[in-house]
């Protein structure tokens, strides 16, 4: 149940009274006994705000929300094959703040910052400070764009690219928009789901005016992340004009199930929102004990076509290092 004196705050209050302290996390849900099995990371700290988290289940130690963010001993086991940069990214930023994996697309990270610190992040070894674009770094990310004619879609992404103020992403928008090869603003965001006050009447207004067509990709692993507040939100999202996907990540025990992911089509569809991707786990290191094999991926998959219909089943994809497309998982490989 939402505490409506959380949501109540304008969501840059929200954002700043994250919780940061597994102690009083873990006392909110009524959870103290788990103290032994988590612990406090000097990296890539506990970071979720109390609008998500009251969205979760007091006393339950397996609650699909509180998993995802809560530190695990597990995320200290080294383990073969997961590595800090599992995408390569570093390989592909010829510009500070700009990936370039895509021919049609760039990826903009303007902000290493992110409402929440999801505990499977494949950017959680990412070095931002050496990456975040100065004020006068935005005339060589324009050259850059000019020079490559084949670019017509920008995505901001980080960190977060809605965890920013309204002043600042509104000078990235104008920025973009002022470039005329570019049809496209596509903003790649969790805050939705976890500050749905995000979504504000000025944010709205602003991409509703844009000369360019907004998507925004939020990332919702789970139906119990879209209430009836987020839910409202979002449709104002849309409302407003902005095509609004989802992308979620095949999580071992939190979504892994015929049953799980049904619900969360059917919840984000309900909300204005259409499934886009399924991604099976990016191999970073420090959430192995998130990962299923691609074979378990596959039989969802294909439990999902029977469930539900072709337009809420997301496409099972995987991304790999240098490779200039997200990679479909074949899906034919044991049938």
């Amino acid at each position: 149940m939402i505490n409506h004196l959380i949501t109540q705050k304008n969501w840059q209050t929200q954002l700043s009274e994250a919780i940061t302290s597994i102690d009083e996390l873990l006392e909110i849900l009524e959870l103290q006994s788990l103290r032994s099995e988590v612990y406090v990371p000097k990296h890539f700290e506990l970071r979720v705000p109390r609008a998500f988290v009251a969205k979760m289940t007091v006393g339950d130690r397996d609650d699909p929300l509180l998993r995802q963010v809560l530190p695990n001993h597990k995320e200290q086991m080294a383990v073969a094959g997961y590595v800090a940069d599992p995408l390569a990214e570093n390989a592909h930023n010829p510009v500070k703040g700009v990936l370039h994996k895509y021919q049609s697309r760039l990826l903009l990270t303007i902000t290493g910052a992110c409402a929440i610190h999801c505990r499977y992040c494949f950017r959680q070894h990412f070095d931002y400070s050496a990456n975040m674009p100065t004020a006068s770094a935005k005339q060589d990310i324009i050259d850059y764009i000019s020079a490559h004619p084949e670019i017509n879609e920008v995505i901001l992404s980080g960190g977060d690219p809605l965890n920013v103020t309204n002043r600042r992403l509104f000078a990235w928008l104008d920025t973009l928009e002022a470039i005329g090869q570019l049809t496209t603003i596509r903003i790649h965001t969790r805050l939705p789901l976890v500050i749905p006050a995000r979504l504000d009447d000025a944010l709205l207004e602003r991409l509703a005016q844009s000369r360019c067509q907004i998507v925004m990709v939020i990332h919702g692993n789970h139906a119990n992340e879209i209430d009836a507040l987020t839910a409202e939100y979002l449709q104002r999202a849309r409302a407003a004009g902005i095509t609004l996907l989802n992308q979620a990540v095949l999580l071992k025990g939190i979504n892994d199930s015929v049953s799980a992911q049904t619900a969360l089509s059917q919840r984000l569809f309900a909300a204005g929102v259409l499934p886009y991707y399924l991604h099976v786990l990016d191999k970073v290191a420090g959430a192995a004990h998130f990962d299923s094999d691609e074979e378990f991926a596959i039989e969802l998959y294909w439990s999902l076509l029977a469930k539900l219909p072709g337009y809420l089943v997301p496409k099972l994809v995987r991304e790999l290092p240098n490779e200039p497309f997200k990679v479909p998982i074949n899906v034919y490989n044991n049938k």
